[in-house]
């Protein structure tokens, strides 16, 4: 037959298919509806997104909906405006997050369940550094605690087992705009209570204790983001820390603790902060309950959605500058110049708990020349490879690693674990979802069937 093809195949044909004036295009149709290399199946945009059915094609507009050909780039408003936009509609880095609130909940919990034979040494009735010392080191720096108010036992086995309570209620997300804030004062009261205690992770769990109070941190991955409503629970808890700070307000045996002003940079006291906290809580409950589709449950979300994604910004800066100031530093110390830093450390008693392990990491000198520098180029290098996806992501692994080494190494398990938890800050949300999606899978094997 004239025409035919061997096999039965069809020759395509090209069909022409109206366009907007500029001429008409031809596309070969191919038998069995498929679709010649180029062309774009009907209904379909470029990326396998697939386009509404019904909805023509507007003239000007590309197939894939995006801008049209030719079409101006945005300028520097039209940035600026999305800019805005995502910052303030878009709860940015949720899981990381979660990942820092449940990582510095982990770590102070296990630190006070750790010392807590030896709590009253520490930081109560039998240290050491005692009431009247400390007392006047806090009438200098104006520090946060709440132990030198009333002193004695009782009152310190209370802050301390507050402390624990607190610390639990963060790690597993149980009313954080509550919890974050006791979490905070119970950090800095111990920790003021005795300042020549730690190892470097407190002052991380210092600073992240308080900017932890600022996130929106249980949207994910906690007993918050559980829970259908506000419940009966929250409005109680509100009213009793009122009633409490009322107390210590008014009651006279705060000293300086809460006071409105201060006389240094902000310049600002806890109790401004404190009062705040508990009146914007208040009031979001009281939104929620009389307008929760209103313009002003609106503007509290944009505002504290603002205020998240500021407090994500700082741990992020803080971060930053905790690597890039330590490597500096070393890179000016000559024990990290000859290569020889790690020696020191791996021979005194007081850094190691593993005296055979650290005999033969120490008697080597390619393993600590090795680490010596590694350590050193990590840290400076660190701030620079934010800018590369990839090689941020491996050098965090490459340095949590590290921490991990220093804490069964030199026996700094706080100070390791506390920056192993600020580091998650930084990992890529691909792969906190994947973890946990699996730890949601294990939970769902093993529970019990029904």
């Amino acid at each position: 037959m004239s025409g035919a093809v061997p096999g039965g195949a069809v020759p395509p044909v090209a069909v022409p298919v109206e366009v907007p004036p500029g001429g008409a295009v031809p596309v070969e149709a191919a038998p069995d509806g498929a679709v010649p290399d180029g062309a774009v199946p009907d209904g379909a945009v470029p990326g396998g997104v697939t386009a509404p059915a019904g909805i023509p094609r507007q003239p000007g507009v590309p197939e894939g909906g995006g801008a049209p050909a030719g079409a101006p780039r945005p300028g520097p408003a039209e940035l600026a405006g999305r800019a805005v936009a995502v910052f303030t509609g878009r709860v940015l880095g949720r899981h990381q997050a979660a990942t820092v609130r449940i990582g510095f909940g982990l770590v102070w919990l296990a630190y006070l369940l750790r010392e807590w034979p030896h709590r009253r040494v520490l930081y109560g009735d039998t240290s050491p550094w005692s009431t009247e010392l400390a007392q006047q080191l806090l009438a200098d720096n104006r520090a946060l605690t709440v132990l030198p108010w009333f002193g004695g036992r009782l009152w310190f086995e209370l802050v301390y087992h507050l402390a624990v309570l607190a610390a639990l209620a963060v790690l597993l997300g149980w009313r954080t705009r509550a919890s974050t804030v006791l979490f905070l004062v119970t950090v800095l009261s111990l920790q003021n209570r005795n300042v020549f205690l730690g190892d470097g992770g407190d002052n991380i769990v210092h600073l992240m204790a308080i900017y932890l109070v600022f996130t929106r941190c249980a949207e994910v991955w906690s007993l918050d983001a559980r829970r259908a409503g506000p419940g009966r629970a929250g409005v109680l808890l509100w009213t009793v820390l009122g009633a409490l700070l009322l107390v210590c307000q008014l009651g006279g045996f705060a000293g300086t603790s809460l006071d409105w002003t201060a006389p240094v940079f902000p310049y600002v006291g806890w109790a401004p902060l404190f009062w705040a906290l508990w009146a914007v809580a208040g009031l979001w409950w009281l939104v929620d309950r009389v307008a929760p589709d209103g313009e002003t449950r609106a503007v509290l979300d944009a505002l504290a959605t603002m205020v998240h994604n500021c407090a994500m910004l700082v741990i992020v800066v803080e971060v930053v500058l905790i690597y890039a100031t330590a490597g500096w530093y070393k890179v000016q110390g000559s024990r990290w110049q000859d290569g020889t830093a790690l020696y020191y450390p791996l021979h005194l008693d007081y850094f190691t708990p593993w005296p055979a392990l650290s005999g033969l990491v120490g008697g080597a000198l390619l393993p600590v020349f090795l680490i010596s520098y590694g350590t050193v180029l990590l840290q400076v290098g660190f701030p620079f490879a934010l800018v590369d996806r990839r090689v941020k992501n491996a050098l965090l692994v490459v340095m949590m690693a590290e921490h991990i080494g220093i804490a069964v190494l030199l026996g700094l398990p706080v100070f390791s674990l506390a920056m192993v938890a600020a580091d998650a800050v930084f990992l890529p949300t691909a792969a906190l979802c994947w973890a946990g999606a699996r730890v949601a899978r294990i939970r769902l094997r093993r529970a019990p069937l029904s």
